[in-house]
């Protein structure tokens, strides 16, 4: 059971996507965008190189779901929004 609320997640997550995750992905051509929290699930877009690249799979679950569950809680849900589906979160 997650012991944060989704507003308390909100500034956590952001800081080491920010700081952490970005500058990385930068480095490649690749961007990150976080979209939404809900019910402790994180909402994220891979953006720039990341779009369509063989490793963006791995990228999102040994890079992103690894960082933020390490240092956030180890409950929380990473899900990669595929362009286009920025309005429809409920769906995935």
């Amino acid at each position: 059971m997650m012991p944060f609320s989704d507003e308390d997640l909100q500034n956590p997550v952001s800081s080491i996507i920010e700081n952490k995750i970005s500058p990385m992905l930068a480095r490649d051509g690749g961007a990150i965008k976080l979209l939404a929290i809900k019910n402790a699930k994180v909402f994220v877009q891979l953006q720039g190189a990341c779009v369509g690249c063989s490793a963006s799979g791995s990228t999102l679950k040994y890079i992103v779901e690894k960082e933020l569950k390490a240092a956030i809680h180890p409950d929380l849900e990473i899900i990669n929004v595929p362009q286009g589906m920025e309005n429809n979160l409920e769906e995935l």
